[in-house]
């Protein structure tokens, strides 16, 4: 087993300080990749080399597959490890990495190219035996195919991109009038997003729960699962909380369903950190929905519950290693919940807020864990996502996370920018969600008890954050002369410089 002394994390913000974190941990020298509009990002200081990499636009930098190529050929590295999102699950790139001797921390070109096309991975896992929703297992050619399909499933339906990915090129068809329309509309999100207009169809779940099985797997034959995350709580697709273990599953159902999701990984020859998705419905029918290629965005909750540093077991897994556990080894430990901060206004369709923050006053604190980019005078970019940190917290039952995380979020101040934080907060006082009863309708049945305070709250909540403003500039002006004041004025000029790479 050739070690890995130095890896080019191909990525930005939380994902790629996760990464390092690990890295330094291990021995391992990191070398970080920055756009122009992350020129201060944090991520940027964190690493022991940075490199420019092009214009803020992430087609001309974080996807410009040449240029990270140059850079990780220039720092001399051993490995890449591209995070979640850009250039994970882009066979292309791993392909790549390994023309150049470089190894990809991920899975094999050939696996991410064909369980990133979901009509294939559909055909996989039929062929594997994993239940799959009931569906077409390829392209639809003509506008006839689809009446035809449709004919045979019964509506609704779902029409998605089988390159697709985040809620793109993705229709729900109710009733015969919206049928062409989603169509074509899913056709042409699909061309634009992915570069491939490919679509298929499948049996709508009508209120299906979303659970991800984390799986790991060695080059010496080695699987195993890590137990479920409940990823039901998303707007436009996209998850805001997850949850393990989660609320709707029974040992019995858990024990058959993470045996499917190792028999998925095992049929296609899997390497490395991986998740497989299931739809669960309110009978715990459950059916494959897609496989993730790549270490998921929710993946510290499984840490917490289980102990394992995933990072660290990928990068092990690239050296050639053997995975150091057996599926009888591992347990769930109390519960965990990750809740999702994006820099919006919830309360405006969720609005992506770019800017300066002014002010941070992160929670601390027994099961607390943060994992973030920003800092105080830090101007987020608009080229980017939107989520700027992801809470997590541990309680020794669900019932003393959620209470954690109410704790947690009351603590956790952002000034200068919207955030989703008020939101999250709603949340955890839901009924629906205290007594777990959720499926992935969660958001639109709930509207109304996750609607923003009244106005005459909002006003006094705004007054207390004033006047502790008001407090503390006034204190400041008060000793900014005096000499107890002078090391900390020192320590706050060293903690803002930024360096003009």
């Amino acid at each position: 087993m050739k070690r890995i002394k130095k890896i080019l994390i191909a990525n930005r913000g939380e994902i790629a300080i996760r990464v390092m974190r690990t890295c330094r941990e291990m021995g391992i020298e990191t070398v970080a990749i920055y756009s122009e509009a992350d020129r201060t990002s944090l991520h940027v200081r964190y690493a022991h080399e940075a490199y420019y990499v092009g214009k803020a636009p992430s087609n001309e930098s974080y996807l410009n597959i040449e240029k990270v190529i140059e850079v990780a050929k220039t720092a001399r590295v051993d490995a890449i490890h591209p995070g979640y999102g850009f250039l994970s699950e882009n066979s292309t790139f791993a392909k790549r990495c390994n023309e150049e001797g470089i190894r990809f921390i991920g899975p094999a070109p050939e696996v991410i190219e064909q369980m990133g096309d979901k009509i294939e991975a559909r055909r996989a896992m039929t062929k594997a035996g994993v239940p799959v929703v009931p569906g077409m297992n390829g392209n639809i050619e003509s506008e006839k195919e689809v009446f035809d399909v449709i004919a045979k499933l019964g509506l609704p339906v779902m029409i998605k991109a089988s390159a697709g990915g985040g809620g793109k090129g993705m229709r729900l068809v109710n009733n015969e009038g919206e049928i062409l329309p989603a169509a074509r509309a899913a056709r042409s999100e699909a061309m634009t997003a992915f570069n491939d207009d490919a679509i298929y169809i499948e049996k709508y779940i009508a209120s299906p729960h979303h659970i991800e099985f984390q799986i790991l797997a060695d080059e010496h034959g080695n699987t195993i699962h890590l137990f479920e995350r409940e990823c039901s709580i998303q707007r436009r697709h996209q998850k805001l909380i997850e949850e393990t273990p989660s609320p709707l599953m029974t040992p019995e159902l858990r024990k058959e369903m993470g045996e499917f999701a190792v028999k998925a990984a095992k049929a296609v020859n899997y390497t490395g950190a991986g998740t497989i998705e299931f739809l669960v419905d309110d009978d715990l029918n459950f059916y494959f929905l897609e496989m993730n290629t790549r270490l998921q965005v929710e993946h510290p909750i499984t840490e917490r519950v289980t102990g394992i540093d995933l990072v660290k077991q990928q990068i092990i897994v690239a050296q050639g290693g053997k995975l150091q556990f057996k599926q009888e080894d591992l347990v769930q430990e109390g519960h965990a919940i990750e809740c999702r901060i994006y820099a919006e206004n919830a309360d405006n369709d969720f609005l992506p807020s770019a800017g300066k923050i002014y002010k941070i006053s992160q929670p601390l604190g027994l099961g607390v864990r943060t994992d973030g980019y920003v800092y105080e005078g830090y101007e987020i970019p608009i080229y980017y996502d939107p989520m700027i940190s992801k809470l997590i917290v541990w309680g020794n039952t669900r019932e003393e996370a959620i209470s954690r995380m109410r704790r947690a979020l009351y603590e956790y101040k952002i000034t200068g920018v919207k955030t989703s934080i008020k939101y999250l907060e709603r949340v955890m006082l839901c009924e629906d969600f205290v007594t777990g009863n959720y499926n992935t309708h969660f958001i639109e049945k709930n509207k109304e008890a996750l609607s923003p305070l009244p106005a005459y709250d909002k006003i006094n909540e705004d007054m207390v954050i004033i006047s502790a403003f008001i407090d503390y500039a006034d204190k400041l002006n008060r000793h900014q002369n005096s000499k107890e004041f002078a090391p900390v004025q020192s320590r706050w000029k060293k903690f803002t410089y930024t360096n003009n790479f």
